[in-house]
């Protein structure tokens, strides 16, 4: 199951923030770096949050800002009619390392780097397949058990319960567990992805 399957949706709750985007006067390009610089915060914040578990809340509200401002810039890039292949890049590019910082910082939080590392590589290798397909010449895959907006989704609930349940479960916090599912589900939504691309290769 995937939350991409539903951007038509969420594409239309987003004219009221390209409206504001407009106004402002962002570009697509100045939403992107926006909503990156929202997950390094997150990441910052998540990193340091052992000492106060409340702070997982804030890095909640801004992963789910920056997940937010992601369908933003590419509805805004639209709505302005200056959709690029190089603004496709640059949002790519800043998702990556969007991706990274805030699953380091998680790792970080909790002490846990074998599982960060685990984790990294599986939401790296999904996001690389998905594009890697589009390269071969087919349309690009958000399918699979886990992309981007599900993992968007889980951080923020995941760290927003933390936030208020921060005891160990088996050995691991909340957190941890996530970045357990991360490091499992993503290397297995990679392995999807590859199987159907490589199916309609043949």
């Amino acid at each position: 199951m995937t939350l991409d399957k539903f951007r038509p949706l969420a594409d239309r709750a987003l004219g009221p923030f390209v409206s504001a985007a407009k106004v402002a006067g962002l570009s697509p390009n100045g939403v992107s770096v926006i909503a990156f610089l929202l997950a390094l915060a997150a990441g910052g914040v998540y990193a340091v949050a052992a000492q106060d578990p409340l702070l997982y809340l804030g890095g909640a509200v801004l992963v789910f800002l920056n997940g937010w401002l992601d369908l933003v810039d590419g509805a805004l890039a639209r709505e302005l009619n200056v959709a690029s292949s190089g603004g496709d890049l640059l949002d790519h590019v800043l998702d990556r390392y969007a991706d990274i910082g805030i699953i380091v910082g998680l790792a970080a939080g909790v002490s846990q780097w074998e599982l960060g590392i685990a984790a990294v590589t599986g939401v790296l290798m999904t996001s690389y397949l998905g594009t890697q397909a589009q390269a071969v010449g087919l349309d690009r895959v958000y399918g699979g058990l886990l992309g981007r907006a599900d993992r968007l989704a889980l951080v923020g609930v995941v760290t927003g319960v933390t936030a208020f349940v921060p005891n160990a479960l088996a050995g691991l916090t909340l957190v941890g567990w996530l970045l357990v599912v991360f490091a499992v589900v993503g290397h297995v939504t990679a392995a999807q992805r590859f199987y159907h691309a490589m199916a309609a290769l043949e």
